[in-house]
């Protein structure tokens, strides 16, 4: 069995946005010269997130839109007034935590005849819920 690890680094200028990252996930399947195996794509850090969906703009914006309906931010941590409990420990992000679980950690895509297997219109995408800084993306093929 053969196994390829890459590490992508991602920096968003914003605090939030979406990335599609299918053709360098791509380029690492071929670089491993895996078949027909699995591949995994995971976020590295707590604040951001891996996620199959469309490559649509509309989307993007709508996925945004709700999560900060769902997890707004606030700098501050007083819980009545609307601040998260994590940001007590110096941080600002105690959104960022809530979005992330929301979208998840990772993704795993078989690959068949050396080629990602999706459906039709399925394609990988990095989410930043905490960005200006540098992120890892974990991109590890296992395979025949």
């Amino acid at each position: 069995m053969k196994s390829h690890r890459t590490v992508l680094t991602l920096r968003l200028p914003g605090r939030a946005g979406f990335v599609n990252i299918t053709d360098q996930v791509a380029e690492a399947v071929r670089e491993s010269g895996v078949q027909e195996g699995l591949c995994l794509v995971n976020s590295m850090h707590i604040t951001s997130s891996v996620f199959i969906n469309d490559e649509e703009s509309g989307l993007k914006q709508d996925y945004l839109r709700w999560l900060e309906k769902l997890a707004p931010f606030n700098a501050g941590s007083d819980p009545a007034q609307g601040g998260y409990l994590h940001n007590r420990t110096g941080e600002d992000n105690g959104d960022a935590h809530h979005k992330r679980q929301i979208m998840g950690r990772e993704v795993v895509v078989a690959i068949t005849g050396g080629r990602l297997d999706f459906g039709t219109w399925e394609q990988i995408f990095y989410g930043e819920f905490d960005g200006r800084r540098d992120k890892r993306v974990l991109i590890k093929i296992i395979g025949e």
